[in-house]
């Protein structure tokens, strides 16, 4: 079997990314090759991810006799008290610190799983196997795990990185187009930031990635991707400053997802493409992007009908809601609201160098309620 293979490295660790189709059966294998320590697998699964896909990692695994957990993949679930409800399980499953975590699901229970990964007895062994578009270019590299507070969304973490990552583009073909959008605007947001020659490429290809899910093309967009955020990753694993550029987008987007209440009503990805576009609108607004960069951005959205306005999303007494979760936005040192920013495509603005004032970015949504 045939997979691209990107090394993730950070200051601590070094793993293998791999990307491939129809490559879950490898499971075992990889586990024994790259973490030979392992005697005991505990699997914990979204109940969506296919009977077939989840038995093949099963079968792959037979060796170690793998205990399984599936859940309900929602935001709800990543909480203290469901967390502790897992960790609860790996200690009767006896796991110990040389045993092993699987994720199989989307980014959800990647972040739940590298969580309690993480902390339960200061850190065991864990394995990301990514079943949505969104995870498998988002969540899946970087090690960030997370739980949500009352107060917002991922206020709760850890950096830890995973053992490996797999990634098989075969789990994508049962997806609907909206989780295959969600997961498209993650890849946008890479090209966006430091690439705008592979931004030209998905204007030509996001139609046949995103309806027709040409195994070749996901390959080479997830490849690509991830590759441009390991970079990223590698210069700066816990986001003290060049990664924040990988939250272009991302601090108007948990304010849309705080005002509908973290709801299926709008989500993640959903909230990032319309975050993305509405960065871009504000930067070319203080003429910091070009109107040529801008409308070719917005181009995009309306070729592959992607959210594209605040109108058609919220009324317009949520924007004082939508301004309130700005302010939590992690990325935040001050009063102010911490942006960031592209100055043309391919080219990001410094980070911390963009803090805003909350009634100007409320003045600025209202202006542009359209």
């Amino acid at each position: 079997m045939s997979y691209n293979k990107i090394i993730i490295k950070t200051k601590d660790s070094s793993y293998p990314l791999l990307i491939g189709d129809n490559i879950l059966s490898l499971t075992g294998s990889l586990i024994k090759k790259n973490i030979p320590e392992v005697k005991k697998v505990f699997i914990i699964s979204d109940k969506k991810v296919p009977t077939e896909q989840i038995n093949k990692i099963i079968k792959s695994l037979k060796r170690y006799n793998p205990k399984i957990y599936k859940v309900n993949s929602s935001e709800k679930i990543k909480s203290f008290k469901f967390a502790q409800m897992l960790i609860e399980k790996l200690i009767q499953a006896n796991l110990n610190r040389s045993d092993c975590v699987i994720a199989v699901g989307g980014g959800v229970v990647g972040d739940l799983s590298g969580f309690v990964a993480s902390i339960i007895k200061r850190g065991i062994n864990f394995v990301n196997i990514p079943s949505t578009f969104l995870a498998q270019v988002d969540s899946s590299v970087g090690g960030k795990t997370g739980i949500n507070s009352n107060l917002g969304k991922n206020l709760i973490g850890t950096f830890f990185q995973p053992n490996f990552v797999l990634t098989d583009v075969s789990m994508l073909r049962s997806l609907p187009k909206r989780e295959m959008l969600c997961g498209y605007g993650e890849i946008l947001k890479h090209s966006l930031i430091l690439d705008k020659k592979f931004f030209l490429w998905l204007y030509k290809n996001a139609n046949k990635i995103i309806n027709n899910k040409e195994k070749n093309l996901l390959k080479f967009a997830i490849t690509k991707s991830c590759g441009i955020k390991s970079s990223v990753v590698k210069k700066d694993e816990n986001e003290k400053g060049l990664r924040k550029i990988l939250n272009f987008g991302h601090t108007f987007a948990h304010g849309f997802e705080g005002a509908k209440k973290f709801s299926k009503d709008l989500n993640h990805g959903e909230a990032v493409l319309l975050g993305m576009i509405t960065a871009s609108l504000f930067a070319y607004k203080k003429k910091l992007l070009p109107k040529k960069d801008f409308n070719l951005i917005k181009q995009h959205y309306i070729n592959l009908d992607l959210p594209i306005s605040i109108k058609s999303n919220f009324k317009k007494n949520e924007i004082n809601k939508i301004i309130t979760y700005m302010q939590r936005d992690k990325k935040n040192f001050s009063k102010n609201i911490n942006l960031i920013l592209i100055k043309s495509i391919g080219k990001i603005i410094a980070p911390n160098s963009i803090n805003i004032n909350k009634n100007i970015i409320k003045s600025f949504l209202t202006k542009n309620y359209i």
